[in-house]
C-alpha cells in the first residue's frame, strides 16, 4: 500500500492528502485498475473528523478500492478555498492515475455532512469556468465522476445547519449564503450521486437530501437515495469502528450499497 501525505496548496492555504494506494500483484492482476473514492470528512466547515476519515478510507479498501482522505482547510479559511483545494485534489489524482492503477473513469468524491457540502458543490458546479480558470487546467480534468453524499448539509434556508455556511462563508455569509444553496445549483452537468441519510437527524434534517434528490429527478441526474428511519447525526461506518455512541446496526451496509454503485458508474 502506498500510504502518504501530500500537501494541496492553494493560494498559499495547505490541505493534507492521506493516501491508502492498493498494490497489485502478478499473483492477482498486475494490470488492474481501481476506482478511488477521495474522502472528505465533516465537521461544520470548522473541523474535520477522524472518526469520518481514516476508518471509512480502510473500509474502501477492504472492498478493493483506493481511497484517500482529504484534510481541506476550515474556518477561518473562507470559501471558495477548499472547493478549490478539492478540484486540485482531483487534478493531482488524475494526474496519477496510471502510476497508481486508478481507473480515471471512476474518481468519486465521498462527503459526510459539512464534506458532502463541498462534495455536492464540486459536484454541482466543476464546469463553472471560475473554478478551472483559478487552477489553470481544463473543466473535464478536475470533474468527479460521481458523488456519495453521506448525511449531506445541502439546503442553508429553514433546514440548513446555520454554523456550517457561517463558518465557511466568514465575511461573505450575507451575499453568498443563498448561492450555496445545492439544491438550486442542480444542473445538467451534475454527476450521479449515491445519497443516504436518517430521518431522525436533529442536526442536518432529512430534508438536505431529499432537496437534492428531487432537484436531480427534475432534470433526470442518475442517482441513489436510501433514507433511513433511525440514527443520529455524524454515524460514519455506524459501527464500533467509528464511535460506541454512533452505532446503528441498520445502517451499516450503506457502504456496501455504494460499493455496487460505484461499480455501475
Amino acid at each position: 500500500m502506498l500510504h502518504k501525505k501530500i500537501e494541496i496548496v492553494v493560494r498559499s492555504n495547505i490541505a493534507s492528502l492521506y493516501t491508502y494506494i492498493l498494490d497489485n500483484t502478478p499473483e492477482i492482476d498486475k494490470d488492474r485498475m481501481r476506482p478511488i473514492i477521495i474522502i472528505c470528512p465533516g465537521g461544520g466547515y470548522q473541523s474535520t473528523s477522524d472518526r469520518e476519515s481514516e476508518p471509512v478510507a480502510l473500509h474502501f479498501n477492504s472492498m478493493g478500492y483506493h481511497s484517500c482522505v482529504l484534510r481541506y482547510s476550515v474556518k477561518p479559511t473562507e470559501y471558495p478555498i477548499a472547493l478549490l483545494q478539492l478540484a486540485s485534489t482531483i487534478l493531482y489524482i488524475r494526474e496519477k492515475a496510471k502510476e497508481w492503477n486508478i481507473d480515471h473513469n471512476k474518481i468519486v468524491v465521498c462527503g459526510f455532512s459539512a464534506g458532502g457540502h463541498l462534495v455536492a458543490n464540486l459536484g454541482t458546479m466543476w464546469k463553472d469556468p471560475f473554478l478551472s480558470e483559478a487552477i489553470g487546467v481544463s473543466k473535464e480534468q478536475i470533474k468527479p465522476n460521481g458523488m456519495i453524499l453521506s448525511y449531506p448539509v445541502i439546503n442553508s434556508g429553514r433546514f440548513g445547519h446555520k454554523e456550517s455556511f457561517v463558518n465557511l462563508l466568514g465575511s461573505q455569509y450575507d451575499e453568498m449564503v443563498e448561492k450555496l444553496s445545492l439544491e438550486k445549483c442542480v444542473n445538467i452537468n451534475t454527476v450521479p450521486a449515491f445519497i443516504w441519510h436518517t430521518v431522525s437527524d436533529e442536526i442536518v434534517p432529512v430534508e438536505n437530501s431529499l432537496f437534492f434528490a428531487e432537484a436531480m429527478q427534475k432534470i433526470g441526474i442518475p442517482f441513489e437515495l436510501h433514507i433511513y428511519p433511525n440514527g443520529r447525526h455524524g454515524l460514519s461506518l455506524a459501527t464500533e469502528e467509528t464511535g460506541n455512541f454512533a452505532i446503528q446496526k441498520e445502517c451499516q451496509n450503506w457502504i456496501t450499497m455504494a460499493g455496487a454503485w460505484i461499480k455501475n458508474l
